[in-house]
């Protein structure tokens, strides 16, 4: 693996923005699987640990039977974290070939389907899920804010979903549109939130003209028993 900079992390971050069309992104991140684990330790990513962190108290259950779906699983780094606080059962999804051979060699997932969400039905079944999670992938690019009723609805009754976004400038218009199905969903009765969890030190700030990390948000719902 090649010595990278932080440099070479802002200007991977620059061209993701430009990359928006379905294939342009599968390839950007299949290019990109290589040094992914990597960069995110350059960007000082906390979203798998920050997430983890504020599922974790929420989730009573058996942690040994539960299953995860881990959506938009990348090379696996929040199942890593999850497995680190007793979860054992995990199925991963990604558009990404190179991010799904990654995640695979990890040895976390008893299952990993390729689907590029938005593009493509989740390829699960309704109900299925003790636990839902989605870290990194719900911004403005990538993708769509319709994506979370896929999730709610491969959620068990009484499961959680654990969804994260950024609040930086250039996301700000998706946050306010994500928070919006949120609270359209719960007010529909299809869940509650449990916890939402606002961070300022998300991850260090790649596009110009933001300086130092930029803030981000976790949100924990629960879907209604019925």
């Amino acid at each position: 693996m090649s010595h990278r900079t932080f440099e070479d992390v802002k200007d991977v971050i620059l061209s993701a923005h430009k990359n928006t069309e379905a294939g342009d992104k599968v390839s950007f991140y299949n290019t990109w699987a290589e040094n992914y684990d990597q960069d995110v330790g350059l960007l000082d990513y906390r979203a798998p640990s920050l997430a983890a962190n504020c599922l974790s108290p929420c989730f009573h259950g058996d942690r040994v039977t539960a299953v995860i779906l881990d959506v938009a699983c990348g090379t696996g780094l929040v199942a890593a974290q999850l497995k680190r606080m007793g979860f054992r059962h995990f199925v991963g999804v990604d558009g990404s070939k190179g991010m799904l051979e990654l995640a695979n060699k990890t040895g976390l997932y008893q299952d990993l389907k390729q689907c590029m969400l938005g593009d493509e039905p989740l390829p699960v079944q309704a109900g299925q899920f003790d636990v839902v999670v989605i870290v990194g992938a719900l911004s403005d690019g990538q993708v769509p804010v319709r994506v979370i009723r896929e999730l709610c609805q491969a959620t068990k009754p009484g499961g959680y979903v654990c969804m994260t976004t950024r609040g930086n400038h250039d996301n700000l218009e998706y946050k306010a549109a994500l928070e919006h199905e949120l609270e359209l969903m719960e007010g529909a009765g299809l869940w509650g939130h449990v916890a939402i969890t606002e961070v300022e030190d998300w991850e260090k700030a790649a596009a110009e003209p933001e300086k130092g990390y930029i803030p981000g948000v976790v949100y924990v719902y629960r879907k209604s028993s019925q």
